[in-house]
């Protein structure tokens, strides 16, 4: 091997300060895009004495904590497993609604659905429909907002002699409000599973 007649360099070979300065060039490049941002684009300019209208301001969907569900869970809390939100009335204010089911230790507990909405008066969210009640015995899967639409599949029991292990019955539903309530509709029929 032939040997290079030019000594090695000292800035060729890399020592902590060098990744230290590369580290913090990164960093400050970084704080610097999070405080310089892009202004917003448009697509063409107003025309002269035209005021532009600005978009309505996005209002948050109800939250789920804290709110008093109508479920008897004794002495376990009332537990939200799914939640989806949308406009589901058409007013522009999003609508939230939550399967919850009571947190019980073994088994498993029947599914509540409930329809959230934001107080006009206050902030506070409140339970303005019941499309699924825990008294019906039902599991929720597949659960889905879309298209002002709530859908779900319910999974119940033919007879009260069916364990609540099993059951044996699989219900495709689904809720959309006409003006007054939530109707149910079943797209297609009842079966066994």
């Amino acid at each position: 091997m032939q040997q290079s007649a030019v000594p090695e360099l000292a800035h060729t070979h890399t020592r902590p300060i060098h990744w230290v300065a590369t580290a913090t060039a990164v960093a400050g490049v970084i704080a610097l895009s999070s405080v310089v941002q892009p202004g917003s684009a448009t697509a063409a300019q107003p025309a002269p004495g035209t005021e532009a209208k600005s978009a309505p301001a996005v209002v948050a969907p109800p939250s789920t904590t804290g709110v008093d569900f109508p479920l008897d869970c004794g002495p376990v809390k009332a537990l939200v497993v799914k939640q989806a939100a949308g406009d589901l009335d058409g007013d522009g204010r999003p609508e939230t609604v939550a399967v919850v089911h009571c947190d019980a230790p073994m088994g498993t507990p029947p599914d509540g659905v409930y329809v959230l909405t934001r107080g006009t008066d206050s902030g506070t969210a409140r339970v303005v429909a019941t499309l699924v009640d825990p008294k019906d015995r039902l599991t929720v899967t597949d659960f889905a907002l879309r298209a002002r639409s709530v859908s779900a599949t319910l999974l119940g029991y033919s007879s009260s002699d069916v364990p609540s292990c099993c059951p044996d019955v699989k219900t495709p539903a689904k809720w959309r409000w006409n003006g007054t309530a939530f109707l149910r509709s079943t797209p297609a029929g009842a079966h066994s599973v």
